[in-house]
């Protein structure tokens, strides 16, 4: 049987690039066999592709902690050459993003694969850019009847003159303040005084001109794995116990790191149901297909919260989206099966539509 071709995309003009390096290293061990030949294309931090002889070595060593780019050369054209080849000894069958954040979950590399044809794991270019921008995701999702937090979007060059008051008297102490296009909780603050709110929305600003400033909600952080196109299903829903204040940048990835994650999350079994129907209801509902994970809050009543949707979620060895779905049977190389399987599908699918009405 004829392996499939895969280009594993990582690392990345992002602010959580050694991530999207150690998610590409855990999807590459499980690629390898029979079933897959994966050519790497590592993207430097000033957003050039690497070689795939210096992609292949940040795979290989497991010290090197970002992609780095050697030449003065951009091998972003090596990879649509082999996307678009004629030639079935060199094309790529499809491909697997792993790059987290800005330009890589929000719909710009999903626009390339669009441009060159290749199916591609994770939802498209609509629902990745929308899932990526809290703003944007929550509106819809609120219109939708799905419960979110309390919120206020501000722009970068309103931040001088907000109105500290009203947004306090409106939302109450203690608040989140987020870039509304980050992950990973990068650039994310907790406001417990009026005082702090400025100087928080001008930290965010850092990472996005829009900052989203949320009421805090006080309850366990449950997630859910959710996967497929026209028919999506969700796995058993996981658990995240910060060992911080809350789920930070640190208390994620840090090796000095006390959280815990605790999968099947404990719940009774009316509110696990109530998160898997609500995730896969997210998923649709900002045009996801592929994979994503949906998180939550949920309060000590068992009131339901939506936090945020995360279509290229981590896969390093401490990730919860292929946990989840090994606690409910499939393992990593089946995960991955699928979501090639799914990626292949929907592209057969989207070639079928007419450009014009001729």
């Amino acid at each position: 049987m004829k392996k499939l071709r895969i280009a594993l995309i990582f690392g990345g003009l992002s602010s959580e690039h050694e991530v999207s390096i150690r998610s590409a290293r855990t999807i590459y061990a499980g690629l390898k066999g029979d079933k897959y030949e994966v050519v790497p294309f590592g993207i430097g931090l000033d957003g050039r592709w690497l070689s795939l002889f210096d992609s292949q070595a940040v795979l290989d060593n497991t010290d090197q902690k970002r992609a780095q780019v050697r030449t003065d050369e951009n091998f972003i054209g090596r990879f649509i050459e082999m996307a678009q080849s004629p030639d079935a000894s060199v094309k790529l069958d499809a491909a697997f993003p792993i790059v987290h954040g800005t330009f890589g979950e929000d719909g710009s590399l999903q626009g390339l694969f669009r441009l060159v044809n290749i199916p591609y794991v994770g939802p498209d270019v609509l629902g990745s850019a929308v899932c990526m921008d809290k703003d944007v995701a929550k509106r819809l999702l609120l219109e939708a009847g799905i419960p979110c937090a309390p919120f206020e979007c501000i722009h970068s060059h309103q931040i001088n003159e907000v109105n500290v008051g009203s947004i306090v008297d409106k939302l109450r102490l203690p608040l989140f303040i987020k870039p509304a296009n980050q992950g990973s909780s990068v650039g994310v603050c907790k406001v417990t005084t009026a005082e702090q709110l400025v100087p928080a929305l001008k930290n965010a600003a850092q990472f996005d001109r829009k900052i989203i400033v949320e009421k805090f909600i006080k309850g366990r952080e449950i997630e859910c794995s959710v996967m497929g196109n026209e028919r999506p299903e969700a796995a058993v829903p996981g658990e995240i116990i910060p060992g911080a204040e809350f789920y930070s940048y640190d208390a994620k990835y840090s090796s000095a790191s006390q959280s815990e994650t605790r999968i099947p999350a404990d719940l009774n079994k009316e509110v696990a149901e109530q998160i898997r129907v609500l995730a896969v209801r997210c998923f649709e509902v900002l045009g996801c297909e592929g994979m994503a994970r949906v998180d939550f809050f949920v309060e000590d009543s068992n009131k339901i919260w939506l936090n945020e949707v995360n279509t290229i979620p981590g896969f390093t060895s401490i990730s919860m989206y292929p946990k989840m779905w090994e606690a409910a049977g499939v393992s990593l190389s089946a995960l991955l099966d699928k979501l090639f399987t799914l990626a292949i599908a929907r592209n057969r699918r989207d070639a079928a539509l007419k450009l014009s009405p001729a």
